[in-house]
């Protein structure tokens, strides 16, 4: 198997689900005690999610570029970067190290390509829906992101940095989060992407009115093939 050094802290909420979904694949397809061979670089995301609020994001970056090469020094085979926010610095990763980034927008893209989704409703970050590091990409592919209105993707926003970093699950954020999407569903579009890695907390293939497109979990399969296959 292939060794894959994951830069987390980025919430450790999030690196936790990118663990077990990543060592649960392994167990599943190759049986008996085996799982999966990571090297986590767990930084401290306080920081981070300050400059993040400041507009400092090459301050927030250099912090994830450090950890891509001290994960390549390491000897990893590929990196993965678990956030959607922090892959705002991917050309950056990808320019500091000689090993693949395995990116969260290519299994995001071929779920929907191969679903013939092409006008998902994105909810994440204020900075992921509102700025184009993955919406672009996605454009790029022929599928055209749409976003919740401004008081929607403050709600979105505070949810996720007061609530799900932090491990806070409540009904009254998963009830607001449905609502958002019954919206976008009106609107018009044919399905969700979870597009900030902790939102799997809230919302499901069960409780959507949307299908879902959960990155997190995507990535997770991406890293877990990279491991098993190389791809």
């Amino acid at each position: 198997m292939r060794r894959v050094g994951l830069i987390g802290g980025l919430s450790w909420e999030s690196t936790r689900l990118y663990y077990d979904a990543i060592n649960k694949t392994v167990a599943a397809r190759l049986g008996g005690a085996h799982s999966a061979p990571l090297i986590v670089d767990s930084l401290n995301f306080a920081p981070i999610a300050q400059a993040q609020i400041e507009g400092r994001w090459d301050d927030a970056g250099a912090e994830v570029v450090e950890a891509a090469i001290r994960l390549n020094r390491a000897g990893v085979d590929a990196i993965a970067i678990g956030s959607n926010t922090m892959h705002k610095c991917a050309e950056s990763v990808r320019d500091a190290v000689s090993v693949p980034l395995i990116h969260i927008v290519d299994p995001l893209t071929e779920a929907l390509q191969r679903d013939g989704k092409s006008r998902p409703l994105l909810l994440a970050t204020r900075f992921t829906m509102e700025q184009d590091y993955i919406r672009a990409p996605l454009a790029g592919a022929g599928i055209t992101a749409s976003i919740p209105d401004e008081a929607d993707r403050a709600a979105i926003h505070q949810v996720i940095y007061d609530e799900l970093i932090r491990g806070v699950v409540t009904e009254a954020s998963r009830d607001k989060f449905l609502q958002v999407i019954a919206t976008g569903r009106d609107a018009g579009a044919d399905s969700v992407i979870l597009g900030c890695t902790e939102i799997g907390l809230l919302i499901n293939a069960e409780n959507s009115p949307l299908p879902v497109y959960d990155t997190m979990a995507l990535h997770s399969g991406a890293i877990a093939d990279f491991i098993l296959y190389g791809t």
